[in-house]
């Protein structure tokens, strides 16, 4: 039998949507007020997804005390109250939108799940917009 759990997790954090190699008026066109040069924040709400083979020993997918424990450290406490921009190493060269954020979410994730699990990173931005990833 096969199953998914979930595991919700939140953090706040800054950024600034822009490309250095465009002008401030294209940014602005493009990324609207997400291009503010001083930033802006988001509550960012996160539900990881891991799916696979139930173990008939333990009756669990994947244990979500350890998925608890791998969403807050891993993540959590690694975005929670930065400027992405500034502080986060893979922002340095990279957009960090909220497509970009699920996937080095995803990334940051995956090589601590059991390869045979499947894994899924839906990223809200805000209450109204979120990103699915999935690997792929």
């Amino acid at each position: 039998m096969k199953a998914r759990v979930k595991r919700k997790g939140h953090f706040n954090a800054a950024h600034r949507l822009h490309r250095p190699d465009w002008s401030n008026e294209k940014n602005e066109a493009i990324f609207g007020l997400c291009s503010n040069p001083l930033y802006h924040g988001h509550n960012y709400n996160l539900t990881v997804e891991v799916g696979g083979e139930i173990d008939p020993e333990t009756g669990f997918v994947m244990d979500l005390k350890l998925l608890k424990n791998l969403i807050e450290n891993e993540i959590c406490k690694y975005l929670d109250h930065k400027n992405l921009n500034e502080q986060i190493p893979e922002f340095k060269e990279l957009n960090p939108t909220a497509e970009n954020i699920s996937v080095i979410i995803w990334n940051k994730l995956r090589p601590k799940i059991p390869q045979h699990l499947s894994l899924e990173v839906e990223l809200f931005e805000t209450e109204r917009n979120s990103v699915v990833y999935k690997g792929d």
